[in-house]
């Protein structure tokens, strides 16, 4: 079947992909770091760039919010091409050593949500990053010296479902943050033998009643985007 939300046709997508939620961040990201970036798709929002970073051909594609869209745009880009698939998002900490704008390298995702579980039928599973791309971002963060932690998060489905009280819990487990796509990225990453990978930035406390200011969010937004794009070129 041909893609019919990710509307590119072959040849439109890059081997290596950036995923944000956001399609400005898609476009942003596309505008300020890639070369001769050009758009092939918006159906539904999920816009699509693709241009080179350092000579590498690129693309960036927006995923929408959650694992049931990231799936969706997963599954059409590997039709399309896509062999490696880094999501770059935000996410909520759940560990107090995380502070507002620090990186987190996913080393694993608890699967608490519907998408990961339907693909596995129930069967308990533990979803992991391609081990070489997860090195790539550990080194990158590591050579440029931006504040980063790396290890579990949690991916779930009810942005306002969390409490503060839940999220101490899971840290007790080592979960250091929730964000809404990494688990069912992982998962496919195996299933359809290409490299999947997650790094975030941190946006907020769970339970904060807003947001981090805007500058200390793009800051980090900013790191985090120069790690992943460096980390593409190492694999």
């Amino acid at each position: 079947m041909s893609p019919i939300h990710v509307r590119a046709k072959e040849g439109d997508v890059a081997e290596r992909v950036l995923l944000p939620g956001d399609p400005y961040r898609a476009e942003w990201i596309a505008k300020t770091f890639l070369e001769g970036a050009v758009q092939y798709a918006t159906h539904r929002g999920l816009w699509g760039y693709t241009g080179r970073y350092k000579g590498v051909p690129v693309s960036v594609q927006a995923t929408g919010m959650g694992a049931p869209s990231a799936a969706i745009v997963a599954e059409e880009l590997i039709t399309l091409g896509a062999r490696v698939l880094l999501r770059v998002g935000t996410c909520g900490a759940a560990d107090e050593a995380l502070a507002p704008g620090d990186l987190v390298i996913a080393q694993g995702a608890v699967p608490l949500d519907g998408a990961t579980r339907q693909y596995l039928e129930g069967l308990p599973y533990a979803p992991l990053p391609d081990p070489l791309l997860f090195r790539a971002l550990w080194a990158q963060a590591e050579a440029k010296g931006y504040p980063h932690h790396v290890g579990l998060i949690a991916t779930e489905d009810a942005f306002y479902a969390t409490t503060p009280e839940g999220a101490r819990r899971w840290a007790r487990y080592g979960v250091l943050a929730f964000e809404m796509e990494a688990s069912v990225l992982f998962l496919l990453g195996r299933m359809r033998k290409v490299k999947a990978g997650t790094i975030l930035t941190v946006s907020n406390r769970i339970g904060d009643p807003e947001l981090v200011p805007p500058e200390v969010l793009g800051e980090g937004v900013r790191r985090m985007v120069e790690v992943a794009l460096e980390a593409l070129l190492q694999v």
